[in-house]
């Protein structure tokens, strides 16, 4: 026992002076980074700076982002409508600005002595939002950051794991108590969002019934959905009609829709809010369509129907941090199983080229964001920073 113990303690010893000679040897990458220092127009108030990363500290570490999405929510924060306002602090020689971007996945390259549960190479997201993602290399704590087991899951997925595919997750499972075969309705169904609720019902055995806007190539994306696990698909306008045959009214039978999930809003909600059954709630987490929601009083007096507002960033700040972990775990179970599919993205690269000045890499971010915002675009722009 005594050898074992003393054993023990000379590998511990013997670790923590490689792990302090390792740290000697470090050298602190220099970061580029997508900052602004006011709010107001992204185009306008956007810029790149360059900067040298602080060294290591005992009980921080050093990130590698190796991608970033272009979320609707980045660009509200960036011109001060998001209600998460970013940390305006000093950034090397850069006073009072603050980093873009809320959600991406980055490798750990450094770790201070005093750092437990984590290594060099594990992959971490965001434990928070207004983190700042929009960069080549962070700084960071451990609070800052939760691993992630990525093995078979590939960049786009980690990096686009803790927004639509957890705000979707959340809202089928705290807002009914769905079972197999239950009916969830939702619109806004080709967003990111509403395409991980069809994947994740699907995997559930929970059928949806899902509104897009009409658009020319609306087949088109009627026959995607319908691909990733949609059950039925239609057109606002067709919701709207007087005289429209709904064709889930024979597999429906009696039961009623059980759910409905709302990030449009205006007055298009209410054709779908008549469909609930009684007792029902709706759920709204956007208003796309910048119209109020205005609700009949006869679906609350009579139906009964229930109204809640989602918010991803609200639970994550009311709910512990393991239940956060167990709901990521459950996810990347889907993803390892293929029931979660990739994001439709189009991968950019960018802060890679040691020769680009801060005008090229400012240039070259604004000729990405600017198909971020294109509308009918169809693919969330990433940035890759390898």
């Amino acid at each position: 026992m005594f050898v074992q113990k003393f054993t023990i303690k000379r590998y511990s010893l013997l670790q923590n002076t490689l792990k302090k000679r390792q740290l000697t040897s470090y050298i602190p990458p220099k970061v580029r980074a997508i900052t602004f220092n006011k709010h107001g127009p992204p185009t306008e108030v956007l810029r790149a700076v360059t900067y040298q990363l602080p060294p290591l500290t005992p009980t921080s570490l050093h990130l590698k982002f190796l991608a970033s999405p272009i979320n609707p929510s980045d660009i509200n924060q960036i011109e001060g409508v998001y209600p998460i306002k970013p940390n305006f602090k000093t950034l090397g020689e850069h006073e009072k600005i603050a980093v873009a971007g809320n959600e991406g996945v980055a490798q750990v390259i450094g770790i201070g002595d005093k750092v437990e549960d984590l290594k060099v190479g594990d992959w971490v997201v965001m434990g928070k939002s207004a983190f700042g993602t929009w960069r080549t290399h962070a700084e960071a704590t451990l609070d800052d950051v939760i691993r992630i087991p990525h093995e078979g899951i590939g960049i786009v997925k980690a990096a686009t794991l803790t927004v639509n595919p957890c705000s979707a997750y959340r809202m089928l499972k705290d807002f009914a108590a769905l079972k197999e075969g239950d009916f969830v309705i939702q619109n806004g169904a080709n967003s990111g969002v509403g395409q991980a609720v069809i994947q994740i019902a699907k995997a559930w055995n929970i059928n949806t019934i899902n509104i897009i806007r009409d658009r020319p190539n609306f087949q088109e994306l009627k026959d995607y959905l319908k691909s990733i696990g949609a059950t039925y698909v239609i057109s606002d306008k067709d919701l709207q009609a007087k005289n429209y045959e709904f064709e889930w009214n024979k597999d429906i039978g009696g039961k009623g829709i059980a759910l409905g999930l709302n990030c449009v809003s205006g007055k298009g909600v209410i054709s779908m809010a008549k469909l609930l059954r009684h007792s029902s709630s709706l759920v709204t987490y956007g208003a796309m369509s910048r119209q109020p929601l205005t609700i009949p009083a006869s679906l609350l007096i009579f139906q009964n129907l229930k109204f809640f507002g989602f918010w991803m960033a609200r639970w994550g700040n009311e709910n512990p941090r393991s239940k956060r972990i167990e709901m990521l775990n459950d996810i990347i179970e889907l993803f390892k199983q293929d029931k979660l599919k990739d994001v439709i993205c189009e991968e950019n690269i960018w802060g890679v080229n040691d020769k680009d000045d801060d005008d090229v890499l400012t240039r070259n971010f604004l000729e990405i964001f600017k198909k971020a915002v294109e509308e009918f675009r169809g693919k969330k722009q990433l940035i890759k920073m390898i």
